[in-house]
């Protein structure tokens, strides 16, 4: 990042507000990328891997910003990606249309640890369980596989009526599978049970894009193609507050992210703008794209900083010099 050390301290030492999210910028860009990102995960590590159309796995440093690896999947392709408990490895589905298995990859030496076969279609749904080996996947072949990665048999399966949008929450005791209007929370441990709790949505019935848990596990957010960002209660499922942004195309994915604090939810649009609200008062920016289609978005763990993935790759930090003599510094 630029302005090295000293900007890290001001930038751990500093609070998030409505003030410092509104100043956020593109400090860095990655643009070498010849498709779109499809998919980008965080470690606590300060690691960041990306997967995108041009059929590449890249792994980033991201205190230094530097890309320390690309590796190129062109048998299958890459669609989801999301770091094992490990930085050095991988688990990611393919995008090849024939073969919809997952592969636990090791980034040291571009090997396959092990194949996850189960799916019948693509995979649009990937989620680590915290902790543990454990990891949940949801198919458009209406389906949610329970796997561990120290086996490549499905561990459980899930029937589901839609596109399901699957999560861990941050303990890893309980999973979340959103389809059809409602989000179905799940003992981790007793799910062939059923669900113990489900959820409507405030009658938005569309497509699931993407369900999470905000860092402490209180909150939950739903994003569905129609443009719409759920914000709930995760222990009394009451819908806290609804953001509206410009909806997505069926091939398109509307993320949405917490920040580390939940206190914040930023977003992509179908419109390619970014939304940043507080989940308290509503509203705080909004930065509009040349883009036509939804960006990415992940907040980095435990940081003043999210990425945007498109057909770059963008890290967002405060703009200090918008901010004048900084009230919240310590």
């Amino acid at each position: 990042m630029p302005g090295g050390a000293l900007e890290r301290e001001e930038r751990v030492s500093m609070e998030l507000t409505d003030e410092v999210l509104k100043s956020m910028e593109v400090g860095m860009a990655f643009r070498d990328y010849n498709g779109r990102i499809s998919s980008m995960d965080f470690h606590r590590t300060n690691h960041l891997v990306t997967a995108s159309d041009d059929e590449s796995i890249r792994l980033y440093d991201v205190q230094n910003a530097v890309c320390l690896k690309t590796i190129n999947s062109k048998k299958y392709g890459v669609d989801l990606v999301c770091f094992a408990d490990n930085p050095a490895t991988v688990i990611y589905s393919s995008k090849n249309g024939w073969d919809e298995s997952l592969r636990l990859l090791s980034l040291n030496d571009n090997k396959y640890l092990r194949y996850f076969k189960g799916h019948h279609d693509r995979v649009v749904s990937l989620s680590l369980c915290p902790h543990r080996e454990y990891f949940v996947s949801g198919s458009l072949d209406r389906t949610v596989l329970l796997w561990d990665q120290r086996t490549e048999k499905a561990q459980g399966l899930l029937r589901v009526q839609g596109r399901p949008a699957v999560s861990y929450d941050d303990q890893g005791m309980v999973f979340a599978i959103a389809f059809g209007g409602y989000i179905r929370m799940f003992d981790a441990r007793k799910y062939e049970k059923g669900p113990f709790d489900i959820f409507p949505v405030g009658g938005d019935n569309l497509e699931a894009n993407v369900v999470k848990f905000s860092n402490d596990g209180r909150l939950m957010l739903l994003t569905t193609t129609d443009g719409h960002v759920h914000v709930l209660d995760s222990f009394r499922g009451t819908v806290i507050s609804t953001y509206n942004v410009k909806p997505v195309s069926s091939d398109a994915t509307l993320e949405a992210s917490f920040s580390p604090d939940g206190m914040y939810v930023v977003s992509g649009s179908g419109d390619g703008s970014v939304y940043a609200w507080s989940v308290r008062s509503g509203k705080v920016a909004c930065w509009a794209s040349t883009d036509t289609e939804p960006p990415l978005i992940q907040w980095a763990p435990g940081s003043l900083m999210f990425a945007t993935g498109s057909s770059e790759l963008s890290f967002w930090i405060p703009d200090l010099s918008k901010l004048g003599s900084f009230a919240g510094m310590k």
